[in-house]
C-alpha cells in the first residue's frame, strides 16, 4: 500500500484522492498519531476521534481562507498534519515544537488560538463578520464537543451566532464525554436527540411521495415548507439549535467519510446559520484509548503495546483526593466540586464513597464556584478541586459569590505554577496574582505531601471565609534530611545569621536548598525563608527577611501582582534600607517539560545560584 500520507502537504492535496483512498488515509493518521502520543504524551483520546471529520472538512474547505475553529483545540493533531505540518509533528509538545493546541503564529490555517473550553463559537463568529465586514472570501466552521456545550460561553455564542444572516457552519462533534463523563441536562438532551434521528428521514420521505403525485403534489410540498416549523414540531420536536436560529441536521456518523463530505458540501450552500450534529467515538482506532478513553485523553507518554503510562504512582493531586476522603469521613458538611475533572483533580475515590457530596457541574468552572457559594450559604463545606488555569474563569464569581459572601469555600487548586507541554494557555501562573487582589483570602502553597495535609486541614476548619490551598502538578521534589516544617506560616532553613536570605514558596523551596548547598562550597552563607502561608504573608516573616542585606525572591508565577512584589511592598513599609531582589515570570510561558521551562525563567537552583553569585560580586 503506498504511503498516501507523504503526498499530503496541505489540504488541497486532499482533492486528488477516491474515498477509498482517503479512508486509507485515516488510518495511517491514526498510526501516527498514537506514535507521536506515545512518544511525547498528549491528548489522543480525542484526537483518534475526529480524524474522518478532520479530512472531511479539509477536503470541502481546502482553502487558507476558510477557517476552521477548534474548540478547546486538544483534537487539533490530524488538523495540523494536513496543513503543512505532517515533518514536524513528531515535535510536538517539545520545547521549540509544534504547540499541543492550535496556534496563530505557528501557521495560517490556525484560525484561532484555544486551550480553554466553549470559546469556538463566539470566536468563529467573530472571524465570520470580519469577512463579511472586509468583504474576505471562504467560509468559517466551528468545531465544538458536547462536553464544551457544558459550558455557558457556548450558550452565549450560540444565541449571538443564530443571528447572522448568511452561512455559518457548527460542527457539534458528540461522543459522549468531556474528559470525564458529561453531566447535566445538555448531556441528557443531546442522548434524547441521538435517540430520535427519525425526522430528517421521514421529513425527506414525504417530500419524494409529495413530487411524485401528479398536480398536488408540488403545491402540498410547497405549503408544508411554509409550514416546516408546525410539521417537525409534530414530527420530531424542534431542538434547542432550531429554537436560537439554526438549521439543525443530524446526527450523522462522524466515521463515514463519504457522508461526511456531502453533508458538508450541501451545508456550505446554505445561506444561514447551520449546526451538524457528529457522533464520533474517543479514541477510535486504538482498542485501549475506546475502552477507557478518560485515562487516553491527556497521557503522558506510553507503552503502544500495552497502552501503560510511563507515569504513574502517586501525585499531589491523588494525595489531595485521598486526603479529602478522610476528613469527609468524620465531617459530612464537606462537599467536593469539580468541573469535569473527576479524576484529573484526584476525586474519582470521593465520588465513589461519597456520591451524594460529589458534585460535577460539567465545564462550568463560573457555574461551579457560584453553587460552591450556594452550598456554603447553606452549611455545608465545599472545596472545589480545580487547575489553576481554569480557575481563572471564576474570578468574577470568586468575589462576588465567594468572598463578598463571607461564605466558607476551599480552593484546591491543582497544577499551580509551571506545568510543562501543554503550555502557554495551561500554565498555572497567575492564580496568586489574581488571588492576591481579593480581601480577606487565605492561601497556602505547600512543597510537601505532609504540608498539604496540614494546610488543607488548616483552610477547611481554621481560616474564615474563602481559602485556597495551591499545588504543583506531579510528586514533590528533593527535601533537605535535616528539614522539618514547624506547621507556622513560614519556615527558616540554612545558615542562621546569614546576610544573605532566599525568599520563596511551594517546590521552589526544593531548588532553593540545591542553591544554598552549592553557594556553601563557594563560600557563601545563605539562609531560606519559606512561606508556607502566602496570602497574607505573615509580618513575622517579613521583620524576620528584614534582618538581611540582602534579599532574593524568587516566585513561580505572574510578577506583577504576585507574592514577590508585595512582600517588597511590606519590607519598604518597615524601612528596610538592603537589597532586594525579584526573579518571578514576566511573559506567558511557551511548551517545554517543566524542568526546561523552569531553567529558561531562572528559577531552578542553577539559575539561582548565578544570580546571585553574579548580585554578591558587584
Amino acid at each position: 500500500m503506498d504511503n498516501l500520507l507523504e503526498k499530503i502537504d496541505f489540504p488541497k492535496d486532499l482533492q486528488k484522492f477516491s474515498i477509498s483512498e482517503l479512508n486509507e488515509l485515516c488510518d495511517e493518521i491514526r498510526e501516527k498519531i498514537i506514535k507521536t502520543v506515545s512518544n511525547n504524551g498528549g491528548h489522543l483520546a480525542s484526537n483518534l476521534g475526529v480524524v474522518e471529520l478532520t479530512i472531511a472538512l479539509h477536503k470541502v474547505f481546502p482553502s487558507e481562507n476558510d477557517k476552521i475553529v477548534w474548540d478547546v483545540g486538544h483534537q487539533s493533531y490530524t488538523h495540523k498534519i494536513l496543513t503543512g505540518r505532517r515533518d514536524s509533528i513528531s515535535t510536538i509538545r517539545t520545547k521549540g515544537g509544534l504547540s499541543g493546541y492550535p496556534n496563530r503564529q505557528e501557521s495560517p490555517y490556525d484560525a484561532f488560538n484555544a486551550g480553554h473550553s466553549s470559546t469556538s463559537i463566539s470566536a468563529a463568529l467573530g472571524i465570520a463578520n470580519a469577512k463579511n465586514l472586509t468583504g474576505e472570501p471562504g467560509h468559517v466552521i466551528a468545531v465544538i464537543g458536547d462536553g464544551a456545550l457544558t459550558g455557558g460561553l457556548a450558550y452565549e455564542g450560540l444565541n449571538n451566532a443564530g443571528r447572522f444572516k448568511k452561512n455559518f457552519i457548527v460542527i457539534l462533534n458528540d461522543n459522549k464525554m468531556s474528559i470525564s463523563r458529561n453531566v447535566g441536562s445538555m448531556a441528557r438532551y443531546l442522548a434524547h436527540i441521538r435517540t430520535k434521528p427519525g425526522y430528517f428521514r421521514v421529513k425527506g420521505n414525504v417530500e419524494n411521495a409529495l413530487d411524485r403525485l401528479p398536480h398536488i403534489g408540488q403545491p402540498i410540498h410547497h405549503f408544508l415548507s411554509k409550514s416546516k416549523m408546525a410539521l417537525k414540531q409534530i414530527l420530531y420536536n424542534n431542538t434547542i439549535f432550531d429554537y436560537m436560529g439554526f438549521y439543525y441536521y443530524g446526527p450523522f456518523d462522524g466515521h463515514d467519510l463519504e457522508k461526511l463530505i456531502d453533508v458538508l458540501e450541501n451545508a456550505k450552500n446554505i445561506n444561514h446559520p447551520v449546526l451538524l450534529h457528529v457522533l464520533t467515538r474517543k479514541g477510535k482506532g486504538y482498542s485501549f484509548a475506546e475502552q477507557n478513553p478518560g485515562a487516553f485523553h491527556g497521557i503522558a507518554s506510553f507503552d503502544i503495546k500495552t497502552g501503560k503510562s510511563h507515569s504513574s504512582g502517586e501525585s499531589f493531586s491523588s494525595v489531595f483526593g485521598n486526603h479529602l476522603c478522610t476528613l469527609a469521613a468524620n465531617d459530612s458538611r464537606i462537599c467536593a466540586i469539580t468541573a469535569a475533572m473527576q479524576m484529573g483533580t484526584g476525586l474519582t475515590g470521593f465520588a465513589r464513597q461519597y456520591p451524594e457530596r460529589f458534585f460535577d457541574t460539567g465545564i462550568a468552572e463560573e457555574h461551579a464556584v457560584t453553587f460552591a457559594g450556594g452550598l456554603a450559604s447553606g452549611g455545608m463545606h465545599p472545596v472545589f478541586a480545580v487547575y489553576s488555569t481554569f480557575l481563572q474563569r471564576g474570578y468574577d464569581q470568586i468575589i462576588h459569590d465567594a468572598a463578598i459572601q463571607r461564605v466558607k469555600v476551599t480552593f484546591a487548586i491543582d497544577r499551580a505554577g509551571v506545568v510543562g507541554e501543554d503550555g502557554e494557555t495551561h500554565q498555572g501562573i497567575f492564580d496568586v496574582a489574581f488571588l492576591n487582589t481579593i480581601p480577606n483570602i487565605t492561601v497556602f502553597s505547600p512543597a510537601y505531601y505532609d504540608e498539604m495535609y496540614r494546610d488543607l486541614d488548616q483552610a477547611i476548619y481554621h481560616c474564615d471565609g474563602i481559602s485556597a490551598v495551591r499545588y504543583p502538578r506531579g510528586k514533590p521534589f528533593f527535601k533537605p534530611y535535616d528539614f522539618e516544617s514547624k506547621g507556622m506560616t513560614f519556615d527558616s532553613y540554612g545558615e542562621k545569621n546569614a546576610k544573605i536570605v532566599i525568599v520563596t514558596y511551594g517546590r521552589l523551596f526544593s531548588f532553593a536548598c540545591k542553591a544554598i548547598s552549592e553557594l556553601k562550597n563557594s563560600g557563601i552563607s545563605v539562609r531560606i525563608i519559606k512561606l508556607n502561608r502566602i496570602i497574607p504573608v505573615d509580618p513575622d516573616a517579613i521583620a524576620d527577611a528584614a534582618n538581611a542585606a540582602t534579599i532574593f525572591f524568587f516566585e513561580e508565577g505572574i510578577q506583577q501582582g504576585g507574592v514577590g512584589e508585595h512582600f517588597s511592598f511590606l519590607l519598604n513599609k518597615t524601612g528596610y534600607k538592603g537589597k532586594y531582589f525579584l526573579r518571578a515570570i514576566t511573559n506567558f510561558v511557551p511548551h517545554a517539560t517543566m524542568l526546561q521551562s523552569l531553567s529558561a525563567l531562572g528559577l531552578d537552583d542553577k539559575e539561582m545560584v548565578n544570580m546571585i553569585l553574579t548580585e554578591c560580586k558587584h
